[in-house]
């Protein structure tokens, strides 16, 4: 059985993939997905940013650390007035903020297609 919300935005991306479902099941081909659904190589690497940072701060770290174990950045080493003024400092903290709102349910627009 398929359920499909009506009234939603999404309706005809759920139809698309649900219909994905049913030829899969019948053993059919299903082809590329919807481009809605399609990753590219830069969102891939964004969301594995993301999720990589989460993990980080899910563990005690802060933004130093996100700065230096994902963005790979010297930057994490400098003093702290020039830490404050920093690119790093600024990439690490959108960073956590993007994957914290990514993970409590961010993850529902990115299945939405969005």
């Amino acid at each position: 059985m398929i359920l499909l919300p009506l009234g939603a935005a999404s309706v005809d991306l759920r139809l698309d993939v649900a219909s994905r479902f049913i030829r899969k099941v019948g053993g059919q081909t299903i082809g590329l997905l919807p481009r809605a659904l399609r990753l590219t190589t830069q969102r891939k690497r964004r969301l594995v940013q993301l999720l990589h940072a989460f993990d980080v701060h899910d563990m005690g770290g802060g933004p130093r650390d996100v700065a230096e174990i994902i963005l790979r950045s010297d930057q994490a080493q400098l003093p702290s007035v020039e830490w404050k003024d920093s690119h790093a400092r600024r990439a690490a903290n959108r960073l956590i903020h993007d994957s914290i709102a990514l993970v409590e349910r961010g993850y529902l627009k990115f299945l939405r297609g969005g």
